[in-house]
């Protein structure tokens, strides 16, 4: 019964590759013409999988269409392969004429190297010639002429019979390989072919070829393009937009004319891009898609002109950086942030405090203030007009009113401790587990690790929006909290060490730690290690003075 089917097998097969055929030599680009290669295994040869692997200008192959599974294509489109782990895999392949077999007994070698590729597992073979996951069946694809200059490499994977191809198979594989160099080639070509036309057409009439070469790079740009009006009352209204800049951000090019970059722009990134589009220019913000979301793009600037006495445009070009930005975010925080409990980690908290302090204490800085405001009298005759005395009937404020000329900085200062005089500051609360080593030595380090998680997400939502919590290590912990006074900031270590004590549970099992708190007060004039370090020996007068029964009890 087989063999009576045979011919009828062999005359669907040759009209499934007839037409396999016909659409690679209708495919318009050289990326569509890959595409219609990979589909064309799939949709005429009878495999599941097909994947088209090119070969690159330095020699190496990527990985450039595949078609039959979208996994597959999502995870391994665009990777590329060395020529040398190739050139393996073509060398031990069993040769089947130009065809080159691997069989899953010895394909497993390959698992490891860096050809992109896609494979499952699966059980061993019940017959001779049934196909397993692991086998690999390669069609080299060559310049024409049939030389030994590689064009490509097609692999197939799955047919749908579940069997290894025949001999029909294999010559019907081997055939489509060789039209689909050709077509490569030929799409290489017509690509070749029309950038040699705008080069004649230019010299020949140099208006004409620009314009034309100016459409064909904006329409077919893989990334957005736009043209901008520049200049007049519409300056910076969208004029025409490419299909690629319609995809990115999920509107029509109907929809986008009504449109400038600046409806679009995210509302904290309009300086950036008013700094931008002038006369050109990049910069990388956020603009908004259909959908309300906002995507991260890098915008590239230049100025065009219509003709050569006419008016000038801005052309736009739009590169979706989103990936790039989430990992830069990422990288950022994870430097800036505690591994195990998300917190500020010692270098963030440090810098944070850095920002509010300067080297000249307050007194200092008053004590400028005043000289500034007395050399200022004396120009003004002291007739009480002078703009440094604070603020003039016109509304100015004189600079030395705040601290000097030129001087902008809100001056941190410690209120007084020993009189309650209503003064705020920046407290820093030291924070020292008690109890925490026992624990980790009874329990291990996951109880512990638990313990600190835990504890830093009992201390965040203790504190306002504005404040800091961070971890500097092991399990102290650093609270900074500003506009407080004395009491406040005790109110403030009371409450914190109230949430802490707590039993805290982990796998089932209850534990229990307390906490040590010393308030320190940063102040202009203090180092960073000066003010952590007077919160730290505060903490470790409070915990002297507490029994270690009462410690561990909070």
């Amino acid at each position: 019964m087989e063999a009576e089917s045979e011919p009828y097998v062999r005359l669907a097969t040759m009209r499934q590759l007839h037409q396999a055929v016909a659409d690679l030599n209708r495919a318009r680009s050289l990326a569509d013409t890959l595409q219609a290669v990979a589909d064309g295994i799939v949709a005429g040869l009878g495999y599941e999988l097909g994947c088209v692997n090119l070969v690159r200008p330095d020699g190496d192959l990527v990985v450039a269409a595949l078609a039959g599974n979208s996994a597959a294509e999502a995870l391994i489109t665009g990777r590329v392969g060395s020529r040398e782990s190739w050139e393996r895999r073509l060398s031990m392949g069993e040769p089947w004429d130009e065809l080159r077999f691997i069989s899953h007994t010895e394909g497993w070698v390959l698992l490891d190297d860096d050809v992109p590729q896609w494979h499952t597992d699966g059980p061993e073979p019940r017959f001779e010639d049934e196909w397993h996951p692991l086998d690999r069946l390669y069609a080299p694809m060559y310049t024409s002429g049939g030389g030994m200059d590689l064009l490509g490499v097609l692999s197939v994977d799955r047919p749908r019979n579940g069997r290894r191809p025949g001999a029909w198979g294999r010559e019907a594989l081997q055939m489509y390989a060789s039209q689909a160099a050709i077509a490569i080639s030929n799409a290489r070509l017509r690509a070749n072919m029309q950038r040699a036309l705008v080069r004649l057409e230019r010299e020949q009439q140099a208006l004409r070829a620009s314009e034309e070469s100016f459409r064909q790079a904006f329409e077919y740009a893989p990334s957005g393009m736009a043209i901008a009006e520049m200049g007049g009352d519409q300056h910076g209204r969208l004029l025409r937009t490419n299909d690629a800049l319609c995809r990115l951000l999920g509107r029509p090019a109907s929809v986008l004319r009504r449109y400038s970059f600046a409806d679009l722009v995210h509302p904290e990134d309009i300086g950036t891009l008013l700094r931008t589009s002038a006369e050109g220019g990049r910069a990388e913000l956020r603009l908004g898609r259909r959908d309300g979301s906002y995507l991260w793009v890098s915008l590239r600037n230049s100025v065009v002109a219509d003709t050569a006495d006419g008016p000038r445009f801005l052309l736009t070009h739009v590169e979706d950086i989103e990936e790039r930005k989430r990992n830069e975010l990422n990288l950022a925080h994870r430097a800036s942030h505690d591994a195990l409990t998300g917190l500020p980690n010692s270098a963030e908290l440090r810098s944070r405090l850095s920002a509010r302090l300067c080297e000249r204490p307050h007194s200092v800085a008053a004590s400028s203030a005043s000289t500034a405001i007395e050399a200022l009298d004396a120009a003004y005759g002291d007739t009480g007009a002078s703009p440094a005395h604070g603020y003039r009937a016109d509304g100015y404020e004189g600079e030395a009113a705040r601290g000097g000329p030129f001087d902008h900085h809100v001056h941190t200062v410690a209120p007084d401790e020993e009189r309650d005089d209503g003064a705020k500051g920046l407290a820093v609360l030291f924070c020292d587990l008690d109890g925490f080593k026992s624990i980790n030595d009874r329990f291990g380090h996951h109880t512990g690790d638990a313990v600190l998680i835990e504890v830093a997400r009992r201390l965040s939502i203790c504190v306002r929006d504005g404040d800091t919590v961070a971890r500097l290590g092991g399990d102290e912990f650093v609270v900074l909290a500003d506009g407080l006074g004395a009491a406040d900031a005790a109110d403030l270590a009371v409450r914190l060490r109230n949430a802490i004590i707590p039993p805290i549970r982990v796998d089932g099992r209850a534990v229990r730690v307390g906490a040590s708190f010393g308030i320190g007060w940063a102040e202009c004039g203090m180092t960073v290690e000066e003010v952590l370090s007077s919160a730290d020996q505060r903490m470790y007068i409070e915990k002297r003075s507490r029994s270690k029964v009462h410690r561990r009890a909070g």
